[in-house]
């Protein structure tokens, strides 16, 4: 009906979108996959997962990975040809985050902002370790920690024994529309992760103003200059030391010039341009037979190989029964969308801005480009 062309899937562990790659293929679509977390070797769920990222990527025309060490990472457990994988980063909406040191609360104080999942995986109990140690050398520096989970009692308790309730604030999770209202009330982002693929919420920090101090794991070394970050081995100690570094040298950063530096890195229409060089590099690339599809699940191993093989072709089975049900011929077409009025009545509308003519395939507007027709999920 929306004569889709190309499916869009993303995340490793989204059922939806593994089911959305195998359907694609069978109606004869283009099937991409973006990648945005790192996962390990040693234990078996990650086994497992990653089995079955072999079975349904064996089969698809290109993956996009959000930063270089996602990108090898992805290659060795989905077994993909590093060829086909591109290295796009996540960006950030440069008009939301904005810095402005005057939103700076509580005063009088160098404010320390901490915003994630209060879980093992985000370092909750490196900043237990490390909140008593910098309040009680820095007597100066106020805690303002947003997010919650599972590691949110350990928090509380470390703040109430080391007798930190005013040093420390506590906002609970943090909806997405207000983290550049808290980023702006610091001077400095506090980031613990244990792994991460890329770190969008340091790129957030920075567009805000803030200095940085992460952990030095997984992609996050790619994602800020180390004029604006102070990395650290993921122990209390080392982050500790950055920290102390990173409050000695605030007072001289200017938040509007690490916003500009960063404002040129990060930007929605160079990832969307870059996001559509893969759509159009997959569009005409021909599409595989039904022979090189099953050569390609096969490789995927003995058994499981033989196992997603059986399921592409009862999944094909079941789109013929489908199409005799109910033929292709008999759907209604969805309408093409008013390019022209919608342009006439950006007033009423919105402003978004359309500024590229369609294509020879059938396209429709996406972030502010003109794409192949995509079903993202």
């Amino acid at each position: 009906r929306e004569q889709i062309e190309i499916v869009h899937a993303h995340q490793a562990t989204s059922v939806l979108g593994l089911e959305s790659i195998l359907h694609a293929r069978t109606m004869g679509l283009r099937a991409i996959y973006t990648d945005h977390s790192l996962f390990g070797f040693n234990d078996a769920a990650t086994i497992q997962l990653n089995k079955i990222l072999k079975c349904y990527f064996s089969d698809i025309d290109a993956a996009i990975a959000v930063s270089h060490v996602d990108r090898e990472n992805l290659s060795l457990r989905a077994a993909l040809d590093p060829s086909i994988i591109s290295v796009i980063p996540n960006a950030v909406d440069m008009k939301k985050f904005t810095p402005n040191p005057s939103k700076r609360f509580p005063t009088n104080t160098i404010n320390i902002v901490f915003i994630a999942r209060l879980t093992y995986r985000k370092g909750a109990d490196l900043l237990v370790d490390i909140v008593p140690k910098i309040c009680s050398k820095h007597p100066e520096v106020y805690f303002i920690i947003g997010g919650d989970g599972p590691k949110r009692k350990i928090v509380e308790d470390m703040i109430k024994s080391d007798g930190l309730e005013d040093r420390v604030e506590m906002l609970g999770s943090v909806q997405h529309a207000n983290v550049p209202d808290v980023l702006r009330r610091g001077h400095i982002f506090l980031n613990t992760s244990l792994t991460e693929s890329f770190c969008i919420a340091i790129v957030e920090a920075a567009a805000c103003g803030l200095m940085v101090v992460s952990t030095n794991v997984g992609g996050v070394l790619e994602a800020l200059p180390s004029s604006i970050v102070y990395f650290a081995d993921p122990d209390p100690d080392s982050m500790s030391e950055k920290l102390t570094q990173a409050l000695e040298k605030h007072s001289t950063s200017s938040p509007h010039k690490i916003h500009t530096k960063v404002r040129g890195m990060y930007n929605w229409r160079d990832i969307s341009t870059r996001t559509q060089k893969v759509y159009e590099r997959v569009s005409r690339l021909p599409f595989p037979d039904v022979q090189t599809r099953i050569k390609r699940c096969l490789s995927a191993g003995p058994y499981a190989g033989i196992l997603f093989t059986v399921v592409m072709i009862i999944d094909a089975l079941l789109l013929f029964i489908l199409d005799f049900i109910s033929p292709k011929s008999k759907i209604e077409l969805a309408v093409e969308f008013p390019h022209e009025e919608y342009r006439a009545n950006k007033s009423k509308f919105g402003s978004h801005n359309f500024t590229l003519e369609p294509k020879a395939v059938k396209t429709v507007s996406y972030t502010h480009l003109t794409l192949p027709t995509i079903y993202s999920v």
